[in-house]
């Protein structure tokens, strides 16, 4: 809903929340449910009913526990029977520098702030340790925003009595446990206060009055911030960015202006714009977001300009460039589909509003923000949060170097007349174990972001994936695959829950990256799976298929695999199985190390 994309209109939103949460429950298929405990310091009611909105815009279904005011420490540690039977898939802190209970006074030695500091940090700790031990889900915790006013004035950030001094070392303990600690993620209020601007964010009449952490106006930013950390943990992230050139990369049209007389570096102050825009997205590349290029352009003069010397993009920091004159809808979609990826992966960035709007018509699910002013193109990429980072693995950071050799890969398939050769040239080598700690997060993040390949379309935390891997009563599986273009990284992972009566398993998880189909990657986990139940003396594996919009290619998967269909329902979910006798493996192309 355009509505509630970035930049949006907060007080549209909380006047018109029922109406817009009616259109959006209207709209709405193929929701997540998930279960968000609320714990605040203050009063969150208006917090959860701005936040619903954003999560349904995102795809995610919301059921909420709310606790009383004030009450967030005392329902984890006192064991709230409300909170305990809604079993919260995650749970939110909202604490803020009002729930500060002690900061130094002026008189205090160096020593007894350091205590005052533990004793604050203490208080968040034990309540977090307590969390984990009971609830074993995802935390988001606010840090602390600064104070609305300074005693020592500019000095507030120097002696160690000050209240800045005291948040930002409080703040940092709390980064530090967050680092150290899976599955506990910072929602960052001091910046965003500082954003919003804090004599706005912090008008004491609506604590005093309401006994709100911030003001009115700022709830619809601060709901939507939290919900990036949210659609992010289950995996609603988007993949990549489509970029337009002219006036979007740098100043000018190249096929009128010349290259030589396009604005990008530093000679010129908008040049200095653009080239910091192309930094930004350089940085973008690193953290794993994918880049690729839709431009109304001749291909020799895109590559021209991404070679000025004045520039930090590359061609090579691309994946693919779409430079010609055919519809940019058209070559976003073909972008999508040579990726192997949905079109709701992708955000489309153009300084053209008409561009812009045939996109976001003709390529329903890109995401299409009103990037406005060069000026202000990093300001809205960077709030709309689309890329918002929850766990950094060396998968993300190497995604466009494997997407780049899947390219290749597709290039070097033209020359292969018989398909097996092709995979045999590929060289490709597999490692298929037990789930391993080293690759929990990864793991995690795969169950969450796979859609087109995924049988059963449930979703794990990393809490989820480390307790199927120390119980026996789950079979488990990660596949990694490598060959002679490069590193995939962990693409596919399979969960089984063994019935030991009757000698069977049942796969409640199926799933693999989109960026190894057709590679025989499923017949090698299909063999690891086989040959673990026949260690455990299993004779029978159980298959499901539970059908979304997203999945319908991998609806015949269990009869490619040879199992036997044995029911569907009216929904098209069906149930599959496999009887293990004389079993011969199935991939005949891929070495896999156990």
């Amino acid at each position: 809903m355009r509505e509630l994309e970035y930049p949006f209109d907060s007080e549209y939103i909380l006047k018109k929340s029922k109406k817009i949460k009616r259109e959006l429950l209207q709209g709405g298929t193929d929701l997540l449910t998930k279960k968000i405990a609320v714990l605040g310091g203050s009063t969150t009611h208006d917090i959860i009913r701005i936040l619903e909105l954003f999560l349904l815009n995102r795809g995610i279904q919301p059921v909420f526990y709310e606790s009383e005011y004030a009450q967030y420490w005392q329902d984890v540690m006192f064991d709230n029977p409300q909170l305990t039977q809604f079993r919260p898939d995650l749970i939110y802190i909202h604490t803020s520098n009002r729930n500060i209970t002690a900061y130094p006074s002026i008189e205090d030695t160096p020593q007894r702030t350091d205590e005052l500091l533990e004793e604050q940090f203490e208080h968040f700790r034990v309540m977090w340790e307590k969390i984990a031990d009971t609830y074993d889900c995802p935390v988001i915790q606010n840090n602390f925003e600064y104070p609305f006013y300074r005693i020592l004035g500019n000095q507030d950030a120097v002696y160690r009595q000050g209240r800045i001094s005291f948040i930002n070392r409080l703040n940092e303990k709390f980064y530090q446990y967050a680092a150290e600690h899976d599955n506990f993620y910072i929602n960052d209020i001091n910046y965003l206060s500082a954003a919003y601007g804090l004599d706005r964010w912090a008008d004491p009449a609506y604590w005093h009055m309401y006994k709100y952490a911030m003001c009115m106006q700022a709830i619809p930013e601060f709901s939507y911030n939290l919900s990036n950390i949210i659609k992010a943990v289950f995996g609603k992230n988007r993949k990549s960015l489509v970029v337009d050139l002219d006036n979007t990369l740098w100043g000018g049209v190249i096929g009128d202006d010349g290259v030589e007389n396009i604005e990008i570096g530093q000679e010129t102050s908008m040049g200095q714009v653009y080239a910091e825009f192309q930094s930004y997205l350089k940085s973008q590349k690193d953290i794993g977001v994918m880049l690729n290029v839709a431009s109304k352009n001749e291909y020799e003069n895109a590559i021209a300009g991404l070679n000025h010397p004045g520039g930090i993009l590359r061609p090579e920091d691309f994946i693919l460039i779409k430079a010609d004159w055919e519809p940019k809808s058209g070559n976003i979609a073909a972008i999508a589909d040579a990726l192997n990826i949905l079109p709701d992966s992708l955000v489309f960035v153009d300084d053209n509003p008409a561009e812009r709007e045939i996109v976001g018509t003709q390529v329903p699910g890109v995401a299409v923000p009103e990037i406005g002013t060069p000026e202000q193109y990093i300001r809205v990429l960077d709030h709309a949060g689309f890329f918002e980072v929850t766990n950094l693995s060396e998968d993300d950071r190497k995604r466009n170097e494997m997407y780049k050799a899947n390219i290749e890969r597709k290039r070097q398939q033209q020359n292969f007349g018989d398909y097996r050769e092709y995979l045999l040239s590929l060289q490709m080598k597999g490692t298929i174990k037990p789930f391993e700690a080293i690759y929990m997060s990864r793991i995690a993040q795969l169950t969450n972001k796979s859609n087109q390949f995924n049988l059963t379309t449930r979703r794990y935390t990393q809490s989820d994936i480390e307790r199927f891997a120390a119980d026996d009563l789950y079979i488990t599986r990660y596949g990694r695959l490598e060959d002679k273009f490069g590193d995939n990284g962990v693409v596919s992972v399979v969960i089984g829950r063994k019935d030991e009566r009757e000698k069977a398993l049942h796969i409640e998880l199926w799933l693999m990256s989109c960026r190894v189909l057709k590679r025989d990657m499923e017949y090698a986990m299909m063999d690891s799976i086989v040959q673990a139940c026949i260690s455990c003396g299993i004779h029978t594996i159980y298959g499901y298929y539970y059908p979304t919009a997203k999945n319908v290619m991998v609806k015949e998967f269990y009869a490619v695999m040879g199992f036997t269909k044995t029911g569907e329902k009216d929904d098209g979910s069906t149930e599959w199985r496999f009887d293990i006798v004389d079993y011969e493996n199935k991939n005949t192309v891929i070495e896999v190390v156990k």
